[in-house]
């Protein structure tokens, strides 16, 4: 249950009511992730940065457990902390370079071998490919996350592709209409819609990306439903189509909605309007999904 309250002062920033009323929104519906997490979450969705541009997520963390103890929300148990060591630095990975010298077809490789990141070691291999070979590179996604490294078995065991996904867009005029929800249905239905936010190939072989995807969706309903309890019935995606055609996503059977404004959650001001324009795409994990995220049945 929400408690309203008014406009907060933190850290020389003046947070409106209808902000205080976001972050209780994250902290309910982002449910499984850390505080750290959250921290990050709130500071992109409010633009709450430093004067570099780095966001201001330790005092963000402040801000949480100072609502939480004013009764406005209630925080994940705090987690022990990893090292603090820097990261190494990964140098991009030259334009066209592959990581896999593999070629042919599928169907030589198949089964495919889809390995959840849950080690250390898997963490660190999926960040360090696509810190080199991803166009976007690694950066820590927003609220909940599974990610997942694909092998082949055959000539030799081989990671061949990684697959992100993570919360949703909150807002996307294409995918909302689709489903016909409202504001309110919306808020409350929204972590059931989960987003395919990083998608790389590795090798040079033919169909490897639709067979990937196809076997990934296979089982992450069930991934996401053990590891945050909820039951997704929708996956999303966008393709920046001023680099890739999406023809993976549509030999998968994903759906094209539309296209995004190309703002971006970060252009509050609308400044943007059309600079990244994005297709919009959707896979339904289950029968009738517009419907239930719709109606909730």
């Amino acid at each position: 249950m929400q408690i309203a309250i008014d406009q907060q002062r933190f850290c020389g920033r003046e947070f409106t009511a209808q902000e205080v009323s976001l972050i209780q929104e994250v902290v309910e519906t982002c449910a499984g992730i850390s505080r750290f997490e959250l921290a990050h979450t709130v500071c992109e969705l409010l633009e709450w940065k430093r004067s570099g541009g780095g966001l201001k997520a330790r005092e963000c963390r402040d801000l949480l457990e100072r609502l939480e103890s004013q009764g406005v929300l209630t925080l994940p148990d705090k987690k022990s902390c990893g090292s603090s060591k820097p990261r190494k630095s990964i140098e991009p990975a030259q334009e066209g370079q592959v990581h896999s010298e593999l070629t042919g077809s599928v169907e030589e490789f198949v089964p495919l071998d889809i390995e959840l990141v849950e080690s250390r070691q898997q963490r660190q291999l999926f960040q360090e490919l696509l810190s080199r070979y991803h166009y976007l590179g690694y950066a820590m996604p927003y609220g909940a996350r599974l990610q997942y490294l694909v092998y082949v078995s055959r000539p030799r065991r081989e990671v061949v592709g990684c697959l992100q996904f993570s919360s949703p867009a909150w807002r996307m005029k294409p995918r909302d209409k689709w489903i016909g929800w409202d504001d309110k249905r919306r808020g409350s239905a929204l972590q059931q819609v989960v987003n395919n936010s990083r998608f790389l190939v590795l090798a040079r072989i033919c169909n490897l990306a639709s067979a990937m995807l196809s076997c990934t969706l296979r089982r992450l309903r069930s991934d996401w439903q053990r590891q945050y309890g909820l039951d997704p019935l929708l996956v999303e995606t966008l393709v920046d189509r001023q680099r890739f055609h999406g023809g993976c996503y549509r030999a998968a059977n994903w759906i094209e909605l539309g296209e995004t404004s190309g703002r971006g959650r970060m252009d509050r001001e609308n400044q943007r309007h059309g600079a990244r324009v994005k297709t919009i795409l959707v896979y339904p994990l289950v029968k009738n999904a517009a419907r239930r995220l719709r109606d909730g049945r």
